[in-house]
């Protein structure tokens, strides 16, 4: 079984990418493949450029996707929304196709520095991503990333128990399908 991963953002020091790898840890057995946003740049979507046809980026991005057997996304959150990297290559890749995700089944992951830990971007994506394919198994969000994270996994354990759970309930659903 193949899964993809990748923080929803182009920044190379991402702690949504942290928190992404640290999921990953815990799944042996599984091809593991890690994408990074900064290899799939492309102009800015607007209908005009869309009349010229998607990018060939786009396309491999979504090929991706389609070759995937299940997701882990890193939210980070801009200002209460996607990252303006991940949100181009949403825009881009739901016009070649508006299944986008295809119905893998998605475990979505958000942090920040603050108390909300990326929750309105996630709230964002569990309303949206349903309309592209999204198959929503499990989610969590883990609050002021640098207080409860720590060499390389979740230091609070109240905090640590909900994700170890959350993520129990995202690998249960890998053996289902």
């Amino acid at each position: 079984m193949k899964i993809t991963a990748f923080a929803a953002t182009n920044s190379t020091q991402s702690i949504n990418l942290e928190l992404v790898k640290s999921a990953l840890y815990t799944l042996e057995g599984y091809e593991i493949q890690v994408l990074d946003l900064n290899d799939y740049e492309m102009p800015i979507y607007s209908a005009e450029r869309n009349k010229q046809g998607i990018p060939e980026k786009a396309l491999t991005f979504n090929q991706i996707l389609q070759e995937s057997d299940a997701l882990i996304i890193g939210l980070a959150e801009h200002n209460g929304t996607f990252s303006t990297a991940f949100k181009n290559i949403f825009d881009w890749g739901s016009r070649a196709d508006k299944t986008l995700f295809q119905q893998k089944p998605m475990f979505l992951l958000s942090t920040s520095p603050g108390p909300r830990g990326g929750q309105s971007v996630m709230e964002s994506a569990k309303t949206i991503f349903p309309f592209f394919g999204g198959n929503i198994k499990a989610h969590f969000s883990l609050p002021s990333f640098q207080d409860n994270f720590k060499n390389g996994s979740i230091s609070n354990d109240r905090l640590k128990q909900v994700f170890e759970d959350s993520l129990n309930e995202f690998k249960s659903t890998l053996h289902q399908n």
